[in-house]
C-alpha cells in the first residue's frame, strides 16, 4: 500500500520544497512573565528555516526540513512536532554521541514583551548538535533531488564555518540543478557581526531568485571604492516608495539573476500594537501593500511567516499585487497565533485578510 499525505491529494503545485536550518527547544514564561520571575516555562519548538517548512506544509505544499538533531528524546520531540504538521524530516539526521560530542538540541528563550516593554530572547544553542555535525561527507545532490525551491537563511551560516560552506555549496549545487533559490538575510547579532554578516551574504547574492529584506548585503556605490559608501546608507528603516525603489532597482541592476525582492517594513507604536507593510520588486515593477495594524499575541516568527506568505502566493502564481498583499497578511496572522510558526491551514482566511475583510467566517 502506498502511503500519501492526505493534504496533498488536491495539490495541483509542480513545486516540491526543502529548506535546511537549526530547529531548537523553545523556553517561553507565561503570561508575559519575565524570566527571572518565573517558576514554570511553556514548552515548544522552533527556528526560522523550520518555521518556514511547516506554514508551508499546513498551506497544502509539499514541505521537506533538513537537520540534524542529538538521538534523544529532545531530538525525536522536534521531529515529531515537525511530522504532526506534515513536514517530510526523512532526511533529517538523528545524530549519536560520537557524531556530535555535545550531543545536544539548541534552546532559546522568549522573554515575551507587553504594552511598552520590548521582547527578549536568549540564546543557548552553543555546541548543539547542528553544528557540531560534520557535513562534509553529506551528499548535497543526493539531498536536493527531487525538488523544485530551496529556501535557506543568514541564521545558519552565522553558526559555525562548517555551515557557511554547506550554505554556499547548497546554492551553487541548487543552481546547476536548476532550483528556485530563496534566501532571507534574518541578522542576528548575537551570532555574528554586522560585516561579517554583509560579507558573507553578498557572496550568496549571485545564487538567489527570491531575496528576503535588503540586510545584510554590501550595495556598494562603486565597487571599486568602497569609500563611496553603500547604497542603502542613509535609507530608513521606514523608507517611503521612491527610496525603496531606488534600493531595489541597484539590487537588480547588480545582480540581474534576482526575479524578485520582497522585504516588509514594521512600524512598532509599541510592545503590544505594532503596523506591518510590504514592498516587492517583481517583473520589473516596484509593488507596494496595504498597511495592516494590529495586536500582538506572539511576534516571534512574524518575518518567517512573511516569507513563508511570498514563497507561497509565487508557487501559486498570484499577481504582483496579491502575492505582496497575501505575504504580509500571513505575517500578521502570525502575531496573532503562540509559538514560532505561522500554523494556518486556511488560505482563505489569510486571503480575507489580504482584503481586510474581518467579519465571521460561519
Amino acid at each position: 500500500m502506498e502511503h500519501m499525505n492526505p493534504l496533498l491529494k488536491d495539490n495541483n503545485s509542480e513545486h516540491r520544497f526543502i529548506t535546511i536550518g537549526e530547529i531548537m527547544l523553545r523556553l517561553t514564561p507565561p503570561n508575559y512573565e519575565k524570566i527571572r520571575m518565573t517558576s514554570t516555562f511553556e514548552a515548544s519548538y522552533g527556528g526560522s528555516e523550520a518555521n518556514i517548512a511547516l506554514a508551508l506544509a499546513n498551506l497544502g505544499v509539499d514541505s521537506t526540513f533538513f537537520t540534524v538533531v542529538p538521538n534523544n528524546s529532545l531530538g525525536k520531540s522536534a521531529v515529531r512536532m515537525l511530522r504532526s504538521n506534515d513536514v517530510h524530516c526523512t532526511p533529517v539526521i538523528l545524530s549519536t554521541p560520537e557524531q556530535t560530542p555535545t550531543h545536544r538540541l539548541g534552546s532559546y528563550y522568549l522573554e515575551t514583551g507587553y504594552g511598552i516593554r520590548p521582547s527578549k530572547v536568549i540564546y543557548d544553542r552553543k555546541h548543539s548538535a547542528f553544528t557540531e555535525f560534520d557535513y562534509s561527507a553529506l551528499d548535497l545532490r543526493e539531498l536536493l533531488g527531487g525538488f523544485t525551491w530551496l529556501h535557506l537563511s543568514g541564521i545558519t551560516p552565522a553558526l559555525s564555518e562548517g555551515l557557511r560552506k554547506l550554505i554556499l555549496d547548497s546554492m551553487a549545487i541548487a543552481r546547476e540543478m536548476g532550483m528556485t533559490i530563496s534566501f532571507d538575510g534574518n541578522f542576528r547579532s548575537t551570532l555574528w557581526s554586522w560585516e561579517e554578516a554583509r560579507d558573507f551574504c553578498t557572496q550568496c547574492l549571485p545564487y538567489i531568485d527570491v531575496l528576503m529584506g535588503i540586510e545584510p548585503y554590501h550595495l556598494w556605490k562603486d565597487e571599486e571604492n568602497h569609500s563611496k559608501g553603500d547604497v542603502k546608507d542613509g535609507v530608513p528603516l521606514q523608507p517611503g516608495y521612491e527610496q525603496q525603489d531606488a534600493v531595489f532597482q541597484a539590487f537588480i541592476e547588480r545582480y540581474p539573476n534576482l526575479k524578485c525582492i520582497g522585504r516588509h517594513v514594521r512600524y512598532a507604536h509599541s510592545g503590544s500594537e505594532n503596523s506591518l507593510k510590504a514592498y516587492m520588486w517583481y517583473e520589473g515593477h516596484t509593488f507596494e501593500s496595504k498597511l495592516f495594524t494590529f495586536n500582538i499575541l506572539d511576534r516571534v516568527g512574524g518575518g518567517d511567516a512573511f516569507a513563508s506568505g511570498l514563497i507561497y502566493a509565487m508557487m501559486h502564481g498570484y499577481k504582483p499585487m496579491d502575492i505582496v498583499n497575501f505575504a504580509v497578511a500571513s505575517s500578521v496572522i502570525k502575531h496573532t497565533i503562540r509559538g514560532d510558526a505561522n500554523i494556518t491551514d486556511d488560505v482563505s482566511a489569510i486571503q480575507n485578510l489580504m482584503n481586510m475583510n474581518y467579519d465571521i467566517k460561519r
